[in-house]
Order: structure tokens, then C-alpha cells, then sequence
């Protein structure tokens, strides 16, 4: 008999609080930076969700100032 192995299903969109916890930001935050659009996210019905590449491209701008 062989094992099955499962892998996680990757997350092709984060909610506002996940974001959060990645940057080691508050809540409050995460949201300040989603409504001056310094953070890119879409709403999905009445949620915010954050693309994966909204957030990369957060952390590179945030690495260019810097330096």
C-alpha cells in the first residue's frame, strides 16, 4: 500500500488580516495602506483580498525607499 501525500492548497489571494500578520503589521494599518493605495487589493462582494503580487510589490517599493 502506498501513503497518499497531500499538499496544501496554495492561496491565490489573502484576506486583510493574513496581510496583516505577514508584515507584522496591525489590522488598523494593513487597512490604512489598503484605502491610500499604497497596498493594492480587490473587493470580492463585501471583503477586501490582497493578491499575492500586491504584496511583493509592496515590500520591494518599501525596500527601494530604504536604500
Amino acid at each position: 500500500m502506498t501513503a497518499t501525500v497531500i499538499s496544501p492548497i496554495e492561496s491565490k489571494w489573502y484576506t486583510t488580516k493574513q496581510v496583516a500578520l505577514m508584515l507584522g503589521y496591525g489590522l488598523t494599518k494593513t487597512k490604512h495602506l489598503i484605502l491610500s493605495g499604497q497596498l493594492g487589493s480587490i473587493k470580492d462582494g463585501g471583503s477586501r483580498r490582497i493578491l499575492p503580487e500586491h504584496v511583493d510589490a509592496y515590500i520591494r517599493r518599501k525596500v527601494q525607499e530604504a536604500a
